[in-house]
């Protein structure tokens, strides 16, 4: 996610150069063959090329309306996740204490459990979350580019066995890696070991039902998050606004070779300059959508699920009263992770 003020137009420029290169050669090449050739017969009429632009306007318009919907609900997931960790952070200290067959010893290493193990869910959650879909953009040369220059994605570096390993037991990491859906694996773990605090005495059934509900909250953002990542923008949207788009672009020089020819000479150069920019507006607006549609892909407008999940590890250890505590994670080139 970018948290500067905004985008410069050198980085908007350079990330979106490739499609420029093949704008400025989409406008050129008809003018040159209109005044070099004398195709003449490539200059159309502007009003039905103009329908076609309003329609491509309008369709590129709803899809990046959905798109930033997508992106929305997915911070707005996470805005959930924080405050239900918090929560759970606080149930776990307030409720699980010693009494009964529990010392203070052994209450105070339940509860460093319970709290290590949910750090290790949002770790797991969001390895899972940035592993590659073959819809999204993040494999598109411009996108790797700019991720490459300017940030890193700790998932796609990082081995997540040994990212669990001082959150986990051993029998617990090999459990929770073993599965085929990780996520739900750690939170399984969390409801054994509350049954068997409840079992035990340790926590009354009034505690036990809250936080199982909590449990439950924290499943259902994950299944939300999920439906996000798993689900693309339906493809039939994405596919013809990118047909409208492109040719809206393609028979804007000839509209523009008509209009400038009705004036004199020299104007019809005018034709590369003004065809190129108006493919220049409608392709970045193409481009935004795209780069909008997927929020957990790692890119840079995405949501920062890294970095709220280091907040909220923060918060719970904080709780705990550890002093190890790590740093939050810093924007890089104004790029939250």
């Amino acid at each position: 996610m970018h948290v500067g003020r905004q985008y410069t137009l050198r980085e908007f420029v350079v990330w979106s150069r490739f499609d420029s290169y093949r704008l400025l050669a989409v406008v050129a090449v008809p003018t040159l063959a209109y005044v070099f050739l004398g195709f003449t017969w490539l200059a159309l009429p502007w009003v039905p090329i103009a329908l076609i632009g309003t329609a491509a306007a309008f369709i590129a318009g709803f899809r990046n309306n959905a798109t930033y919907a997508r992106a929305w609900e997915s911070r707005q997931i996470y805005g959930a996740i924080v405050n239900a960790s918090r929560t759970w952070g606080l149930q776990v200290m307030d409720f699980v204490r010693a009494g009964g067959s529990l010392s203070e010893a052994e209450a105070a290493a339940t509860r460093t459990q319970l709290i290590h193990r949910h750090v290790a869910w949002l770790t797991v959650l969001r390895f899972q979350l940035r592993q590659p879909r073959p819809w999204e953009s993040m494999q598109f040369t411009s996108n790797a580019e700019y991720q490459a220059r300017n940030f890193t994605i700790p998932e796609r570096t990082e081995d997540l066995g040994d990212v669990l390993r001082p959150l986990l037991s051993e029998d617990d990491r090999t459990h929770v890696l073993s599965g085929s859906n990780r996520a739900t694996r750690a939170i399984s773990l969390q409801g054994r070991q509350l049954a068997a605090l409840h079992a035990a005495g340790v926590i009354d059934a009034y505690h036990h039902v809250a936080m199982e509900r909590q449990l439950a909250e924290l499943l259902d953002q994950q299944g939300r998050a999920e439906r996000i990542k798993n689900y693309p923008y339906p493809r039939q949207y994405v596919s013809i606004s990118k047909f409208f788009v492109h040719l809206f672009i393609g028979l804007t020089p000839l509209g523009l070779l008509n209009e400038f020819s009705k004036t004199s000479d020299w104007r019809i150069w005018l034709t590369i300059p003004t065809g190129f920019l108006i493919g220049w507006v409608f392709n970045a607006m193409e481009r935004v959508g795209q780069a909008t549609e997927n929020p957990f892909e790692g890119n840079a407008n995405d949501t920062p699920i890294t970095t709220l999940s280091r907040t909220i590890e923060i918060d719970l250890r904080e709780m705990l009263g550890e002093e190890d505590i790590p740093a939050p994670i810093a924007a890089q080139h104004n790029i939250q992770i």
